[in-house]
């Protein structure tokens, strides 16, 4: 009994300890994100002016991460929202939709009237209800620095019949938030998880929210048992028969000597399992041990769900922390988890039958004596060749090498050796680099991966490869989209204002981000991480556009001081925020936003 007693009183101390640094962060951080409420409002004033949804055939997304990637649920086609690029010294975000064909192998640009504004690390969820529903919670905004942070606390529906976004707006909501998992179990949207940063403090979250489709409402769930520890960027599953989901790794960082952070990548599994009885719903998380081939540990990984309910795990990072420093090791290797089994096995890939092919030939030439394949070796006694490491080059459009480092296991790679002993005229096997925060999902038994990072040195690389695994056959990677080393934008520290200026000048962004896309005109982005296609008259240049959105606001007047054209025009920006902002907004909050949004425009002129 005492030491029960003493096992409640630190789970209670625990508990609020969680409580104050979430109290903490959350004072802290009020004030920069009312700077970025301002910024997010301003994209929702150029949204509302569109009023029609525009669909446009268009080249793959640009470079980014962090998005989501969702099949739709009953159409053969793939959904991608959101996501950011980094070129070194500007963040960008996007709130943009793209439908992929996956039949024609085509992308379209979707632009639907008042969508939720840019973020990235949120979460979707495709619903096979009312012609099919993409449903998005939560994720981050950050300032063009990347110094200051939004977290999101927002619900949205895409009506995939009607092609409308719909704002759901409904109490008990969890904090705002991003890094956090959902998924669908039965009628509800579980989150778990998740972080929110501000720039001197950050609180991980171990909470669980469930969202139901037919009330509307969130509640919040208590379930009994042991907890996984707060962490974001984990991976989250349904078990096939949908009494729980299983919960393994993430991420989370705390403060060490001398404000220190210190990351920590978990391995653990956790089962958040569902009972009821008596028509009550009663949760309860218990630790799980599974069996097999567990992925080394690693954070940053990418996830769908396979066949038979399987999580398909690819690629991710290690990083190694110094004091100063933070080297990562890059994968792109493949894992699938087995629920009912409760096993770990790595997702080798078998190679065609024109590979296998080559490989009998192989072991016939000379008399029977093998050329290098692995089952031959056995065959003679010898034992199995280990993995190889090969590195690959790739050279940049500003001449930087990328060294890529690829582990391929060593039948695969006396395979390879073969092929080149025969000259053979094939093409050898490709396979997606080593990333992480990719995007990935499952639609009819088949993996699709786009995009992503990986880091060199000091210098981050964004891809917009797009690859597909058939998970029937295991075969082979098939590239849809190669890496385009044209699309690498890097600004170096050293690199002049007087160049950043100038592209800011060409459009190639603004402020908080704009899509980087191949082939879309000079001066064609907007703020935050958009493109923001107004319909014009043909012939109209985009200066004139821009010059036509900034009538629409008061002018400022000849040698007018920010204050003094604040005070003029304060109804008119109070007024704007409160249209952006809802009816539900405090009234200070939508006094301070305005001022900022007429502070922002001032400094436009």
């Amino acid at each position: 009994m005492v030491k029960k007693g003493k096992k409640e009183k630190k789970v209670k101390g625990a508990e609020k300890t969680a409580a104050k640094m979430e109290k903490k962060v959350s004072k802290r951080s009020k004030r920069e994100e009312e700077d970025l409420e301002a910024l997010i409002a301003e994209f929702q004033t150029l949204d509302a002016k569109k009023t029609q949804v525009v669909e446009t055939e268009c080249p793959p997304p640009s470079p980014r991460l962090n998005a989501s990637l969702s099949p739709h649920p009953e159409k053969d086609e793939l959904i991608l929202f959101g996501g950011e690029f980094f070129n070194g010294k500007k963040t960008y975000l996007f709130n943009e939709l793209y439908f992929y064909n996956i039949k024609k192998n085509s992308w379209v640009k979707s632009e639907i009237p008042n969508p939720p504004p840019p973020r990235c690390a949120h979460q979707a969820v495709v619903v096979p209800q009312g012609g099919g529903q993409l449903w998005v919670f939560g994720g981050e905004f950050a300032s063009p620095d990347g110094e200051q942070f939004y977290h999101y606390k927002d619900l949205w529906v895409l009506h995939l019949a009607t092609h409308t976004w719909e704002n759901i707006k409904a109490p008990g909501a969890p904090s705002g938030r991003s890094g956090h998992r959902m998924v669908l179990s039965k009628r509800q949207l579980l989150v778990f998880g998740g972080f929110h940063e501000s720039t001197r403090d950050f609180i991980y979250y171990n909470d669980v929210y469930a969202f139901s489709l037919d009330s509307f409402s969130w509640s919040r769930l208590s379930p009994s048992g042991s907890a996984p520890s707060p962490r974001s960027a984990c991976q989250m599953t349904c078990t096939p028969d949908a009494s729980g989901v299983v919960v393994y790794g993430g991420y989370s960082k705390l403060k060490a000597k001398k404000d220190v952070e210190k990351g920590t990548i978990h391995s653990d599994m956790f089962l958040l399992k569902r009972e009821t009885k008596d028509d009550q719903e009663k949760w309860s998380w218990s630790r799980v041990n599974p069996s097999g081939n567990k992925p080394t540990p690693r954070s940053g990984f990418s996830l769908a769900v396979g066949l038979g309910g399987r999580a398909v795990l690819f690629g991710g990072v290690c990083d190694e922390e110094e004091e100063e420093t933070l080297e990562g090791d890059f994968y792109n290797d493949l894992y699938l988890y087995d629920a009912v089994k409760n096993r770990w096995f790595p997702g080798q890939l078998r190679g065609t039958k024109k590979d296998k092919k080559r490989k009998r030939r192989g072991k016939k030439a000379e008399g029977g004596e093998e050329e290098g394949g692995a089952e031959g070796g056995e065959e003679e006694g010898g034992a199995p060749q280990g993995p190889v490491e090969v590195i690959k080059e790739i050279v940049a459009e500003d001449g930087t090498v990328m060294t890529i480092k690829e582990v391929i296991p060593g039948t695969q790679a006396e395979e390879e050796e073969e092929e080149d002993e025969e000259e053979d005229d094939e093409a050898p096997l490709v396979e997606p680099c080593a990333r992480c925060s990719a995007m990935a999902t499952v639609r009819q038994g088949k993996l699709y991966l786009y995009g992503g990072m990986f880091e060199v040195g000091d210098r981050q690389f964004t891809l917009n490869d797009f690859y597909c695994l058939d998970l029937h056959k295991m075969e082979q990677w098939e590239v849809l989209v190669e890496m385009d080393p044209k699309t690498q934008e890097w600004l170096e520290e050293s690199d002049s204002e007087e160049e950043w200026e100038e592209e800011e000048e060409e459009g190639e962004g603004a402020k908080g981000g704009q899509g980087k896309e191949e082939g879309e005109e000079e001066g064609e982005g907007a703020k935050g991480g958009q493109e923001k296609e107004e319909e014009e008259e043909e012939g109209d240049s985009d200066e004139e556009s821009d010059e036509d959105d900034k009538e629409d606001h008061p002018p400022v007047q000849k040698g007018e001081v920010l204050e003094a054209y604040q005070a003029r025009t304060e109804q008119y920006w109070v007024g704007l925020a409160r249209t952006n902002m809802g009816a539900d907004a405090k009234d200070k909050k939508v006094g301070k936003v305005g001022l900022a949004m007429a502070k922002l425009f001032y400094e436009d002129q």
